[in-house]
């Protein structure tokens, strides 16, 4: 990566770092945000008794880690791998990822415009950090909000050519809701009921997918940019669903699917 922070990290802060040294009692590793080194004590490194710290890490390998303590007066960090869950560790590579990816898309322009990777990244990291914490935020905004890279400062005709990529690269974040629908009725016409539920839960909202599996079940499921909207168009296309099972003397359960 060539984004680099500046100054120190914060208590707290998760960071990605590699593995540089390993000791009988202690790890160094590499921050790689910030180009500074920490240590890793061997109680911070796995719960439990470690007999052997290369049964869990080896020279080179890329860690995410908590800060969790920072001696600005000495430059010393000190480290936990112990304390990042599996949530944490997901999400930091993910952020790390999709910087990656605006760099990519940096290093794409660059070529066209026969300039080098960091000679572009660096005509472009000023207007950029004033306003984000790193490209892939600021790509993100192009994306999702249409921010046009000029009113940052930078070239028109850049900034144009830079938004096109990343357009073309760069999806709109999205999530997705889903469950099990089951509707059920012993009235004469059943069937012809519960069609009409599904298809009243499908008129409520265009970004709800409804797909048989047998015996008056389906699967719901719903995509949209963020969770509020996914949730509220999962509500409306639910409440159609079961009240009108409830009107023809039917009955509905819907059970979500847990992540």
């Amino acid at each position: 990566m060539i984004f680099k922070k500046k100054g120190m990290p914060e208590e707290g802060e998760l960071v990605l770092c590699t593995i540089t040294k390993i000791m009988y009692y202690s790890i160094f590793a590499n921050l790689d945000e910030y180009d500074k080194s920490g240590m890793i004590h061997i109680s911070e490194i796995s719960p439990g008794r470690i007999r052997n710290i290369r049964d869990f890490v080896v020279e080179g390998k890329k860690v995410v880690c908590k800060i969790l303590n920072v001696d600005k007066e000495k430059g010393h960090i000190d480290l936990s791998l112990r304390r990042v869950n599996e949530g944490q560790k997901r999400e930091k590579l993910d952020e790390v990822k999709q910087e990656q990816k605006a760099e990519r898309i940096i290093d794409f322009v660059a070529q066209k415009e026969g300039l080098k990777l960091e000679v572009l990244y660096d005509k472009l990291k000023e207007p950029v950090m004033k306003r984000y914490p790193n490209m892939s935020a600021c790509f993100q905004d192009v994306v999702v909000s249409g921010l046009k890279l000029a009113s940052l400062g930078m070239d028109k005709a850049l900034a144009e050519q830079l938004e096109d990529v990343i357009k073309q690269r760069i999806k709109p974040p999205e999530v997705e809701l889903k469950g099990n629908l089951s509707l059920q009725t012993y009235e004469p016409g059943g069937v012809e009921i519960i069609k009409g539920a599904v298809l009243k839960a499908r008129e409520e909202s265009d970004n709800v997918a409804i797909t048989y599996l047998g015996a008056g079940k389906y699967l719901v499921s719903v995509k949209a940019a963020d969770y509020k909207v996914a949730e509220k168009s999962l509500k409306q296309a639910l409440d159609a669903a079961i009240g009108f099972m409830e009107k023809n003397k039917g009955t509905a359960s819907f059970v979500r699917h847990e992540k």
